[in-house]
């Protein structure tokens, strides 16, 4: 026993000094990094103009009394603050909620430099934002390749958060997870999930790999204290290069567009159609005269590859169609009828107002509630008078939307400052709030009219 101790001791002896030079090393690469790639990360600032309505104003007398108050907007300034990273030419990248809907932007350097920005080009689908500011000698980040990203492997996020005060701030941690697609924050989901820090004021900072390479923008955070909570989201460098080369060449993003409603496959569905394994996208509808149409796909075929690449989920499926370009011509290795076939399509360009493959929604249309395009059925069972409209239909029980008061029944006149007359025009105003956001909802119960927020 007392040899085995001495061995034991004697090993401890030798390991110690390796297992500290070790962790010197790794911090050495730590303070290699931040010290490259913080001159490059900024403070952006702006000014948010937010109109909402003024429920207490607008009461007017005349000779037979009060009339009911008029729609009114009120204007408030708010102060938006966010991160940006700079790339060359002085170009920055960030998210698009940073710079949503704002006016005068400026920009902070670590050096306390301080330059006005303009918008470059904005793409809401993607929560992906180009901005430009004139400088010289300007600092820049190495764009890396998060194609080539493992989990498990270190990461720096480096950003502002809570305050300009604590610009430059930096966290480590792993990568936690690839590919998340069901956070629901916008159209083109194909995050890195991270347990570095990530609080209010990072969103459009960089996550960084041990290169010094920014392999992802810093854009979400799942908590429910509002704070970094360890589960925080990074839109991939790639898919911000594919978005960003668009908005400085057109202005715009042009994506692909193959025509067709999909969703996932779960494990019943996948025993049902003699699927293996449980993955592909499966086709629920067609578009009549699109790319799908013309090239033979039906209504129950899954979709297992793209041009060889394995298609595991939905959104694998309308990322990978939506990075390619119009005209392009692609194979689709599809499943129908217990075989496997190839179908080869040629793509046109996106119609701004849609998905390039449209995932069908199996949520409901909002914190707890359902709605319907108001029927004459409906209008019997509740009692009203007019013909169409968009009609609360179920309130879930313990949900956000029974807590504030909503009820089935209720006719939604109003989505934030837009009116909507059926369920697609409220599905496009509801789907523009993130999560996070508050949306105010106009409402007609019977002969009364109210607002009521909704915490999404």
């Amino acid at each position: 026993m007392r040899q085995f101790k001495t061995s034991l001791l004697m090993i401890l002896i030798f390991i110690a000094p390796l297992a500290a030079s070790v962790l010197d090393d790794l911090s050495a690469e730590f303070i290699r990094v931040s010290e490259t790639v913080s001159p490059a990360v900024v403070t952006i600032k702006a000014e948010k103009i937010i109109r909402r309505p003024d429920i207490f104003s607008g009461w007017e007398y005349d000779f037979f009394g009060f009339k009911p108050p008029q729609e009114r907007q009120r204007e408030f300034k708010s102060t938006v603050l966010g991160s940006g990273v700079l790339i060359k030419d002085g170009y920055i990248l960030t998210n698009n909620h940073v710079v949503d809907n704002v006016e005068e932007i400026t920009v902070s350097l670590t050096n306390r430099q301080i330059y006005k920005a303009e918008i470059v080009g904005r793409d809401p689908k993607s929560d992906v934002a180009v901005l430009k500011i004139d400088g010289k000698d300007l600092p820049y980040v190495n764009l890396g390749d998060s194609d080539k990203l493992r989990v498990g492997q270190w990461v720096l996020a480096i950003g502002n958060p809570f305050s300009d005060e604590l610009y430059s701030t930096v966290t480590h941690g792993i990568i936690s997870a690839l590919g998340r697609s069901s956070v629901r924050l916008v159209d083109y989901e194909d995050f890195i999930q991270t347990d570095a820090a990530i609080n209010p004021g990072n969103s459009g900072g960089a996550l960084v790999n041990l290169q010094g390479e920014v392999i992802g923008i810093n854009s979400a955070i799942a908590s429910r204290s509002g704070g970094s909570q360890g589960v925080g989201f990074a839109i991939p460098i790639n898919l911000v290069k594919r978005v960003m080369d668009d908005l400085i060449r057109d202005g715009r993003v042009i994506r692909a567009y193959l025509g067709v409603q999909i969703q996932e496959i779960n494990q019943q569905i996948a025993r049902s159609l003699g699927l293996k394994d449980v993955a592909g996208a499966l086709i629920a509808d067609v578009v009549d005269d699109s790319p799908a149409k013309k090239s033979g796909l039906e209504t129950g075929d899954v979709v297992l590859k793209v041009n060889g690449k394995d298609i595991v989920t939905s959104n694998d499926l309308r990322n990978t169609i939506s990075a390619q370009r119009p005209g392009q011509k692609v194979t689709l290795t599809i499943f129908r009828n217990g075989k496997t076939k190839n179908v080869t399509a040629t793509l046109q360009e996106l119609p701004e107002d849609m998905v390039s493959t449209e995932a069908v929604k199996e949520k409901s249309d909002g914190p707890g509630f359902s709605v319907k395009d108001l029927s004459q059925d409906l209008a019997t069972q509740y009692g009203i008078r007019q013909s169409s409209g968009v009609i609360v239909t179920d309130v879930k029980s313990g949900s956000e939307a029974a807590e504030k008061g909503l009820r089935p029944g209720d006719l939604i006149l109003r989505v934030g400052d837009k009116e909507v007359s059926n369920t697609k025009e409220f599905r496009k105003e509801f789907d523009k709030y993130k999560s996070g956001d508050s949306v105010l909802l106009l409402i007609q119960r019977k002969n009364l009219k109210l607002f009521i927020a909704l915490d999404i």
